[in-house]
């Protein structure tokens, strides 16, 4: 009984340890997130300027992120860069202790050692599809949870491209979602959030498990190989991210999505189409080195994006 409550004390503290990282984290990062969606939903309010891609061919480019920051900084202050943040550290925190109440209750063995000599390749197949089933019940409960949060933070940060003040406050925004979409309206934009983190789960942990059981057998090798792979599938994945932070904010009265920012969309698959029409699948992927074609203009969108509409 004493080895069992040290054994809870010590899962507690370390995942509240591991909760109070990721909030410091997200805290510190927020600015950085909060530009690259306003990069993801195609809002520009700076001017591009001459320059040259890494092989010396003449193109425009994009204020990196760091000046993007510096801009909304300048328009609304320090407090300014940090719209959207309490209904999305809400999220993280009320998601996370909803996934950790349903996945303590999936058989895992936390014990299990798929490193040593002695277990077989069987043992190793079988824990993984228990821990490859765990996460996948985790991350789907830790999205759908949070997705209600996601969709008042994003609408709330989208909120910059027009100057509206609908979605300012926590309960506010709650109450102008339900009253414009009613419940539905706090899921926009899930199907594409879920797809993307989910594809990236099970490709990454099957491309970990093959490299690691049958290519790789150094220890630091290996989880060095783990986080480039997950890395690589994250990439792969992340015109989902752009579609759902599109479909999120279209149509919900902001001008970030109504023409000309974007057309209305009639879900997120016509979004995918649209933004694979005009090439902007990984819009805001590139943080530091950004380029644009020659006609873009401040706030606005391209002369491709524009005969699009028409």
């Amino acid at each position: 009984m004493a080895a069992s409550s040290f054994d809870l004390a010590d899962r507690t503290y370390t995942f509240i340890s591991a909760l109070g990282f990721r909030i410091c984290l997200s805290t510190i990062s927020h600015p950085f997130d909060y530009a690259k969606f306003l990069m993801q939903i195609g809002h520009e309010p700076m001017p591009s300027y001459p320059s040259r891609t890494v092989f010396g061919k003449p193109t425009r480019a994009l204020p990196n992120i760091f000046k993007y920051v510096g801009y909304i900084k300048n328009t609304d202050g320090f407090l300014g860069c940090y719209r959207g943040y309490v209904p999305k550290i809400t999220g993280q925190i009320i998601s996370t202790f909803a996934a950790e109440n349903v996945t303590k209750r999936l058989k895992v063995d936390a014990d299990f050692d798929p490193a040593e000599d002695e277990v077989s390749n069987e043992q190793r197949w079988i824990h993984f599809k228990q821990t490859l089933m765990k996460d996948f019940v985790g991350k789907s409960v830790t999205i759908v949870v949070s997705q209600p949060f996601y969709v008042i933070s994003s609408r709330s940060m989208a909120q910059f491209v027009g100057g509206e003040e609908i979605y300012s406050g926590f309960f506010g925004s709650i109450a102008e979602v339900y009253r414009t979409e009613g419940i539905r309206g706090f899921f926009t934009g899930l199907v594409p959030r879920w797809l993307g983190e989910i594809i990236t789960l099970v490709l990454s942990s099957f491309v970990i498990y093959g490299i690691n059981n049958y290519l790789i057998h150094d220890p630091e090798i290996k989880s060095l190989s783990s986080a480039s792979i997950q890395f690589i599938c994250h990439t792969l994945t992340y015109p989902f991210t752009v579609v759902s932070a599109c479909y999120t904010v279209n149509n919900c009265g902001l001008a970030a999505g109504q023409p000309p920012q974007m057309p209305i969309f009639d879900n997120w698959t016509h979004t995918w189409r649209y933004l694979q029409q005009i090439n902007q699948l990984n819009r805001g992927s590139n943080t530091l080195f950004r380029y644009c074609p020659p006609t873009r203009q401040p706030g606005s969108l391209d002369a491709k994006m524009l005969d699009t509409l028409k």
